[in-house]
């Protein structure tokens, strides 16, 4: 059985001193050689400084990564995504009743949505590289709650726009395009200055702050803090491995239901009897306890590290509201359905996206891990959009009785399914049966094993 590295005050190997350049890394405590190369700028501190130190380590990745006003976000402490804004400025045109009236809208929905596949994939990947397993989760919900306050406000802060309708000859819906874009693109051309790549070139760190990032790193047993060469390899691990197959069908599972609860929700609350107006501020008291829902369970998930118990708990919210939604005509418990429905999909999107994170080392197997299970979930936008038939109206039966589905055999049943496979490699590496992999090989060949290295261990 292999010897386990024991963690120091500096989280390093059991030494106090940084080992010479001279001396030959321990693979076992340093399988990615990084606490080898490079020096501790921290050598001699106590524990309490150090965190301090750490704690005072301005990661400005990007002005729409970090807050305006005051400090700069901090890697223990931050940063609160500034980009919530960014990611909310698509979801607000849609939901307004004047962009409706626009004769082009189905040219201009096909342009939209064509502009925002990649960013959540391409925040959460960025994130990811930043940030230890145990902080990645809590950001990653700040991140996705924008998604729920634009559902929650898109649609008043787009009716406010509408206002504005005759004012420079143009009408209220191309003033909402030209506001809530302009600042879409100012943003993006900011970005090209101001996002910085990884960690071991970031030029806004002093070499003492780049080390204790790349070390803190290391620690955490994460090699995505670097650039890395292509290698088709990459690719195919992901495809070999069968948690990227887990990880989509449980993102299909709360991702499929949000497209459907998203694009429906006010033809539901509409349906309860309320006007069109109403019916519009019914929706938003849903998704403003949705936001800081998700926030809270991405807190517990980082402070727990059992992300797929997380998911199989909300999932049971899910599953009950949309039971709530499907067995009764009374209003007010529909209401209350879709408040509890809310909850089992919002806290599970950046709570799994989050946990595949966790699971996937290497700069190239990640995104690619990723993109795939971000992408299949996306698909089942197609699902969404063909279960809510107006034939069905109003109690949406199919379609309530799909997310169900989704909910239970897809989240719940995925997430258990990963959570017990990860739990037996857990074991495994615990009891030293992949340890023949490291044997008599390079730090380079170590560091390419990615999460199948015998020190790596899965986050449940």
């Amino acid at each position: 059985m292999a010897e386990k590295p024991t963690a120091t005050h500096d989280g390093a190997t059991g030494s106090d001193r940084s080992p010479s350049l001279n001396e030959k890394p321990n693979l076992k405590e340093d399988p990615l050689g990084v606490l080898h190369k490079v020096p501790d700028p921290d050598e001699g501190l106590s524990e309490e400084e150090r965190r301090k130190l750490v704690s005072e380590i301005a990661v400005a990745v990007s002005t729409w990564l970090t807050s305006d006003a005051g400090p700069k976000g901090y890697v223990e402490g931050g940063p609160l995504p500034h980009s919530m804004a960014v990611s909310a400025i698509p979801d607000f045109i849609p939901r307004s009743n004047e962009y409706r009236k626009c004769k082009d809208r189905r040219t201009s929905d096909r342009f939209t949505h064509d502009q925002q596949p990649g960013l959540f994939p391409g925040v959460q990947f960025y994130l990811s590289c930043w940030y230890k397993r145990s902080e990645f989760g809590i950001r990653s919900a700040i991140f996705f709650s924008a998604a729920a306050l634009a559902g929650s406000f898109g649609g008043l802060l787009a009716a406010a726009i509408a206002k504005m309708d005759g004012i420079g000859g143009k009408p209220g819906w191309a003033w909402i395009f030209i506001l809530e874009g302009l600042a879409t693109i100012l943003v993006g051309i900011a970005s090209f200055w101001m996002v910085h790549d990884f960690p071991d070139e970031a030029k806004f760190l002093t070499d003492d702050e780049r080390r204790r990032v790349l070390r803190r790193l290391a620690v955490d047993k994460q090699g995505s803090s670097k650039h890395e060469d292509f290698k088709a390899s990459f690719v195919w691990q992901v495809v070999k491995d069968w948690k990227t197959y887990t990880g989509m069908i449980i993102y299909m599972g709360c991702d499929g239901v949000l497209y459907a609860f998203s694009l429906f929700i006010p033809t539901i609350i509409k349906n309860l009897g309320y006007t069109n107006t109403r019916a519009q501020l019914l929706t938003v008291p849903p998704y403003a306890v949705a936001a800081v829902v998700t926030v809270f369970v991405g807190w517990i998930a980082d402070k727990t590290q059992k992300r797929g118990i997380i998911n199989m708990f909300m999932a049971l919210f899910g599953v009950a509201g949309f039971v709530m939604l499907i067995s009764t005509d009374n209003p007010n418990v529909q209401y209350a359905g879709v408040f509890i429905g809310a909850l089992g999909i919002y806290p599970c999107i950046p709570n799994t996206i989050t946990w595949a994170a966790n699971n996937f080392e290497g700069v190239y197997a990640k995104g690619v891990a990723l993109g795939f299970i971000i992408g299949w979930g996306n698909l089942n936008g197609i699902v969404a959009s063909n279960i809510y038939r107006q034939a069905d109206s109003p109690r949406f039966i199919p379609g309530h009785a799909v997310c169900i589905v989704y909910e239970a055999l897809f989240l719940f049943g995925g997430s258990l399914v990963q959570h017990i496979g990860l739990r037996m490699e857990n074991k495994r590496r615990i009891q030293g049966k992949l340890d023949h992999l490291v044997e008599g090989k390079s730090e380079e060949e170590i560091d390419q094993l990615g999460d199948k290295r015998p020190d790596f261990m899965y986050t449940l």
